[in-house]
């Protein structure tokens, strides 16, 4: 069994709806996962946009939720599962920020962790932060990548 990120808005590699854009209605889509490892004690949740590197310099982050618990396998659109926690994104907001490309099309990717603890970490805290507390604890992980443009 292997740990999958799906979504019914969006194939993988395929082209996201216009409303889960920032600027057109900032929804999050609907997700969900399967193939959780068994010793799974919670999931982490990160979209961000490396194409963001050659319009700002960096890799921009869209979206960080951690302590999904392994029972929780669908996030409903524009919804989080309970008890979960978001972060801070780019956009200096907690919770969701869609796709909002600059300049052309970019490739938005939803990195799913499944580890073996739950994170002490408080609301809003960054990717660096989330990152830096799973190193040593990722059982699996995937990832479901989408394309968006202006």
């Amino acid at each position: 069994m292997t740990l999958t990120l799906t979504s019914t808005a969006f194939e993988n590699n395929g082209i996201i709806p216009k409303k889960y854009g920032y600027k057109h209605g900032n929804t999050s889509p609907p997700l969900k996962i399967s193939g959780i490892p068994g010793n799974t004690a919670s999931l982490v949740l990160i979209m961000d946009d490396p194409d963001a590197m050659g319009a700002v310099g960096k890799i921009w982050v869209h979206w960080i939720v951690w302590n999904i618990s392994p029972d929780n396998i669908e996030f409903n659109e524009n919804s989080l599962p309970s008890n979960c926690i978001e972060g801070e994104t780019d956009f200096g907001e907690i919770g969701y920020g869609g796709p909002a490309p600059p300049d052309k099309e970019h490739t938005y990717i939803f990195k799913l962790y499944a580890i073996d603890k739950k994170l002490d970490a408080p609301k809003g805290s960054t990717k660096q932060e989330i990152e830096s507390m799973i190193k040593d604890h990722v059982i699996a992980q995937s990832q479901l990548k989408g394309r968006y443009s202006p």
